[in-house]
């Protein structure tokens, strides 16, 4: 009666195995490392080891390992004392293109790594990370959004045939200059048709008459909040392409944006990428006119002056084709035709639309595509901290236009595999629709969350060793049972948490501690109804039948509405609530695996093949 089949048997001890390798790498201390990686100029070789050793071995730092691997060279050093020295001698010692970083170095056996087993990530509250404040150029934001309306306003008087001067973006208001007075006041009513939420004022000048165009308050409040926004859902999209597990992006004020790592370590990598306000342009180059003469001061009216990375000079005209923020999806792949990196691009379907007809409208003329990347500068002018944005566009690619493209197209011209990555990461996750700058910036080191890990597992081994007590006190080799099922319980919520990479924190330990009593507790229900049933006078099989058969649909029940709140914990909470609602939810479908299955196969392989055996229960 009670006895499962060998596959049920050999079901739930392959899951329990299974549990515990995966399970094994959080058994693996990390060990403290700084980290060298290259920029787009700097080389990661033998020489560059040659020169970290010397630089340590000159200070008397002792390191564990220098080693080679991923693009970068990672020195593991004893303890984090020691990495923090190192990483401020080799910061003065390693000249050029290079990021120094600490890191956390996996100790994991390569057996293991092999098979993807990985430790657990811990929170900011347990591992340390970082903290970053942001800031968003808000006045940017609205220049950004003056020069989209100056460019709307260029097509809208082409088509209109409305003659004008020239057209530009000054003091948070747009001026368009004249021929005469009949043009503007046609521009004047046009414009008024079809832009609303706008302020026009006609400025009579005899030599060159103009309009100015400004946003209304309420306009630009929507602006800014929007930018805001924007910038959020973009850092999120950027924060899930680094692979952050339960980051925290929130707004603070007005105009400001804080941002939570917990695990990273690699804080100029986390900065590059957050920080960056990179985007394409994709221009028509103006062959007509010699881009010598722009270098002399003499450029042409409706073009600018660019240089290639190479240093070659470019005529580009100032319409724009198309920009990145019409890009749905990009990844880096190789060029067929050169074997050379390159960024495979998927357009949306305005931007496809609109591709499409520009470059129906000039195959055979060239078409170079602009990497556009804003930094911010601070410095000390007349005493007075002064921010100082700069933007520094590089042609990357220029090419024929051979064909009209469409929906799919690739950008060449890329100088490694690394920057291609990085190019679609950014492409992908989106463009900031204002630049950002850190404000502040906070490392919370491991050693400060070791006192939480000490405390949160104290919390955890004191709550299991009292219901190991209490269970074999109680229940005897039931209980004993119970207990056994308890431990591969926690072991197959820390393989889990480690198989999704999950990021545990305080609060996640929390859940891990009520899973403990909500685990047992399933047992506790068994055994009291197999009790009952013993005392009403059936045989020991069947009452072990009835407990685990009857007792079911109530922990069923119990642990069904227990997961629906977790469920929703974490569709509406953020951050550490999220954590909670993990581990609990985890907690709530290993234990009924455990707790049910798992010590109904004990008690079958104990008590299953004897006629009327004498229950310890």
């Amino acid at each position: 009666m009670n006895q499962y089949p060998m596959w049920k048997n050999t079901l739930v001890l392959i899951v329990i195995m299974i549990g515990a390798l995966y399970a094994m790498p959080n058994l693996f201390d990390k060990d403290p490392a700084v980290q060298v990686s290259a920029g787009r100029y700097g080389q990661i070789d033998l020489a560059l080891m040659s020169e970290v050793e010397t630089a340590l071995k000159a200070q008397s730092i002792q390191y564990t390992s220098a080693e080679l691997q991923d693009n970068r060279l990672l020195v593991r050093l004893d303890d984090a004392e020691t990495q923090l020295q190192a990483k401020e001698v080799l910061h003065d010692a390693i000249k050029g293109d290079y990021t120094i970083a600490l890191n956390l170095a996996s100790t994991t056996p390569n057996w293991l790594t092999s098979m993807g087993a990985e430790a657990m990530n811990l929170g900011l509250d347990l591992r340390g990370g970082v903290h970053f404040l942001m800031e968003v150029d808000m006045d940017a934001a609205l220049e950004k959004a003056l020069d989209s309306l100056s460019s709307e306003f260029r097509g809208l008087l082409r088509d209109e045939k409305i003659r004008y001067k020239k057209i530009q973006v000054e003091q948070q208001h747009v001026t368009i200059d004249f021929r005469d007075t009949t043009h503007r006041d046609n521009a004047i009513t046009k414009i008024e048709s079809e832009y609303s939420d706008i302020v026009i004022e006609a400025i009579d000048d005899a030599a060159s008459p103009s309009l100015t165009v400004a946003f209304t308050e309420q306009l630009i409040r929507e602006t800014k909040t929007n930018a805001l926004q924007q910038n959020i859902i973009t850092l999120r999209n950027r924060i899930n392409e680094l692979g952050v597990a339960e980051p925290t992006v929130q707004q603070q004020g007005d105009s400001r944006i804080v941002v939570q790592l917990p695990g990273v370590q690699d804080t100029a990598q986390a900065k590059k990428i957050l920080g960056a306000t990179a985007t394409l342009e994709f221009r028509l180059v103006d062959y007509e006119h010699d881009p010598q003469d722009a270098i002399n001061g003499r450029v042409p009216a409706g073009s600018k002056l660019y240089y290639h990375r190479n240093g070659k000079p470019y005529l580009l005209q100032n319409r724009v084709m198309l920009t990145g923020e019409h890009i749905i999806n990009s990844t880096s792949t190789l060029d067929p035709d050169s074997g050379t990196p390159a960024v495979s691009v998927t357009l949306d379907g305005k931007g496809s639309r609109l591709f499409s007809k520009v470059t129906g409208d000039n195959v055979g003329n060239p078409m170079a595509v602009v990497f556009i990347e804003s930094k911010t500068e601070t410095r000390i002018v007349d005493g007075e901290t002064v921010k100082i944005r700069r933007q520094m566009p590089q042609v990357i690619s220029v090419a024929t236009i051979r064909d009209q493209l469409s929906k799919k197209f690739q950008i060449t011209g890329l100088d490694s595999g690394a920057e291609a990555s990085e190019l679609s990461l950014l492409l992908r996750a989106g463009a900031l629709a204002a630049p950002i700058e850190i404000v502040e910036e906070r490392t919370v080191g491991p050693s400060l969350g070791q006192d939480n890990i000490d405390q949160g597992f104290q919390s955890v081994m004191i709550g299991f060793s009292f219901v190991l007590v209490f269970m074999i006190l109680w229940y005897r080799v039931f209980g004993a049972i119970a207990n056994v099922a308890l431990a591969a319980n926690l072991i197959l919520i820390v393989a889990l948490l480690s198989l999704l990479q999950a990021t545990l924190t305080l609060p996640g330990i929390a859940g891990i501690v009520l899973t403990v009593g909500m685990a047992v507790d399933a047992n506790v229900l068994i055994f009291e109804r197999i009790r009952e049933e013993l005392r009403v006078g059936n045989s020991p099989q069947a009452s072990i039948d009835a407990g685990y058969g009857k007792a079911f649909s109530t922990i069923a029940d119990a642990n069904i509405t227990t997961l629906i709140a977790a469920i929703v914990l974490f569709g509406f909470g953020t951050g550490s609530i999220k954590g909670f609602a993990v581990t609990l939810s985890l907690g709530i479908l290993t234990s009924m695996f455990t707790a049910i299955m798992g010590t109904r196969a004990a008690v079958n392989v104990i008590y299953g093949g004897k006629h009327r055996p004498k229950l310890s229960i």
